[in-house]
This record gives C-alpha cells, sequence and structure tokens, in this order.
C-alpha cells in the first residue's frame, strides 16, 4: 500500500500554484481563530458564506472565515462539463481511478492558505478545516495529514477519497484530532453509507469523530448548523 504524500511536501509544492480566490468574513476585529471552509462540486466560495453567522455562540471570540473558490476545470462525470471542482472525478467508483493529480494541487492549495493564516497570527490550532461534498473529501485528506496540530476537521455530506491508504504516519501531530461528520439520510449525491463508513474508518484510526445524521437530502439543515455551533465551542473557545 502506498503512503499518501505528506502535507509539508504539499506545503512546498503549493508555491509553484496560483493562490486560489478567496471570500472572507471576520466576526470582529483581530480574529484569534480561522475556519477555512471548501464548498461542494460545481458551487463556488459564496455558498458557505450565509452560514458563518450561524456557527457563533455567545461569548465567541473573533473568528476569519475563509470560502475559497475552487478552480475551475473539466469533470468527467458530469459530460467533460467545466465547473468548480477540487479535482476531477473520473468514476463513481472512490478506490480506483482517481484524479491524483488534481487533489494534490487542491491539498497544496488549501495549505497555502492555512500558512497564510500563519503568517497573519493564527496559529495552526486555533485553525479549523472544514468542507462540504467533494470540498469535505478533500479537507478530510490534507487535514488528517497536516504536519502542525489543528483545531478540527468539519466534514459534511462527503467520504474519505481512498478508505485503504490511512494518514501517513509521520504526521501523528492530528491523531486523535476531533472532527465532526454530518450526512443527510436521503442523500442521493452521496450515498448515506459512504459518510458513515468514513466515520468508522476515522474512529478505527483513532480520530474522535462526533457523526450525526439528518432526515435531509444533500444539503444542510437549522439542526445541523447548530450542533456545529456546539461542536465549535468546544474546540474554539
Amino acid at each position: 500500500m502506498s503512503k499518501p504524500e505528506s502535507a509539508a511536501r504539499v506545503a512546498q509544492d503549493s508555491k509553484n500554484l496560483p493562490r486560489l480566490e478567496t471570500e472572507e468574513l471576520e466576526t470582529g476585529p483581530d480574529p484569534s481563530a480561522a475556519i477555512i471552509w471548501l464548498h461542494g462540486l460545481g458551487a463556488d466560495g459564496h455558498d458557505f458564506e450565509p452560514v458563518a453567522p450561524h456557527v457563533l455562540w455567545r461569548g465567541a471570540p473573533a473568528i476569519r472565515f475563509v470560502f475559497p473558490h475552487a478552480p475551475e476545470r473539466p469533470v468527467t462525470i458530469n459530460g467533460g462539463m467545466r465547473m468548480r471542482a477540487w479535482y476531477d472525478i473520473l468514476a463513481i467508483s472512490l478506490d480506483r481511478n482517481q484524479d491524483t493529480a488534481g487533489i494534490e494541487q487542491s491539498c497544496s492549495q488549501v495549505a497555502a492558505l492555512m500558512e497564510r493564516e500563519q503568517r497573519r497570527g493564527i496559529a495552526p490550532h486555533r485553525v479549523v478545516l472544514a468542507g462540504f461534498s467533494q470540498g469535505g473529501a478533500i479537507a478530510l485528506q490534507l487535514g488528517l495529514r497536516y504536519p502542525h496540530r489543528l483545531a478540527g476537521i468539519i466534514a459534511l455530506s462527503t467520504y474519505l477519497i481512498d478508505s485503504r491508504q490511512s494518514p501517513a504516519p509521520s504526521h501523528t501531530v492530528n491523531q486523535g484530532l476531533p472532527v465532526f461528520m454530518a450526512h443527510g439520510s436521503m442523500d442521493p449525491v452521496v450515498p448515506f453509507g459512504m459518510g458513515e463508513s468514513a466515520a468508522r474508518v476515522l474512529q478505527s484510526w483513532g480520530y474522535t469523530v462526533e457523526w450525526r445524521s439528518y432526515p435531509m437530502m444533500h444539503a444542510v439543515c437549522p439542526e445541523e448548523i447548530g450542533d456545529i455551533a456546539g461542536w465549535l465551542q468546544r474546540c474554539l473557545a
């Protein structure tokens, strides 16, 4: 079994890639924490902007929300149509025919945003990496392998890109990392079982997973947003 490329290597490679365009929202002056939130296939960085005010809690510190726009690229399973995507999806199967180059490029570009937060004064242990659907897959792929301790990962309506590979053992600094995972029980896009299976795999790898399910489709719901707020409070308060 080949080991996934480490985030340290990914971060180095990011210097040769264009920086992702982002939308940003700061909830107060001098933010002491950051949440980098990756949208799903075909959406853009504006998709989760309306959610930001609703995941805060009374007494929350100033937080910088960073919403990157994925690059536009052809997506094979959508007939080659160009859209914002973190990587090409070549086939429905997740365990073969992966767009490895696209996955590594997106991980590199998101890692560059995380490094930028460090330069702006926010330590890695105050950064949450979040994502929905395909964005959630990248959040898991990068966050579990990142060489600095993070505050946690939010992975919504998503999956593990390849559950046969475990995070590189050289980056056990994030072992036991808090992970919030949630999925709609009626999801027709990413089947519920894929999310549930991913949560079980992460738990078997030693991660602290808070798993929630909701009677919804491929979406987010008010109850879910409230649960995310409670989880964030425990990670960032």
